[in-house]
């Protein structure tokens, strides 16, 4: 199983961002085979995004987060209050980020490879890596 920081499922999803034809596929293999997840934080900061309109979701917010969770697509990694905890875990030198350090703690306790382009949480070495 794979969790997708927030960034790489937007970047995936809307087909922007810097992914690679590889990837890409990558990803979509992945999600036919149901072996991606998405944390409900980056719902949230998705939501944060469109609000802030940094993202434009079609048709409309409600009915893109409805399509992007879809089982067929990813699980949605519910609220848990195991994550808050472990994310205190995490060393002190790793990423501020509140949103960050809890989709790293939901990859930790999860036993997850995490999906990210964030040079803070790779160069971490906290958390195992998906490279396509």
């Amino acid at each position: 199983m794979v969790l997708l920081d927030t960034h790489i499922w937007l970047w995936w999803l809307l087909g922007d961002g810097a992914l690679s034809d590889k990837q890409r596929s990558a990803l979509g293999k992945l999600a036919a085979s149901r072996q991606l997840a998405v944390s409900w934080v980056s719902v949230w900061e998705t939501e944060m995004l469109e609000m802030k309109q940094r993202v434009q979701l079609r048709p409309n917010l409600a009915e893109w987060i409805e399509a992007a969770v879809h089982p067929d697509v990813c699980l949605l990694l519910p609220v848990d209050t195991h994550v808050v905890l472990a994310q205190r875990r995490l060393p002190d030198s790793f990423h501020g980020d509140p949103a960050d350090r809890l989709i790293a703690a939901s990859a930790l306790l999860g036993n997850m490879k995490l999906a990210t382009a964030d040079t803070k949480i790779i160069d971490s070495g906290v958390i195992d890596i998906w490279k396509a």
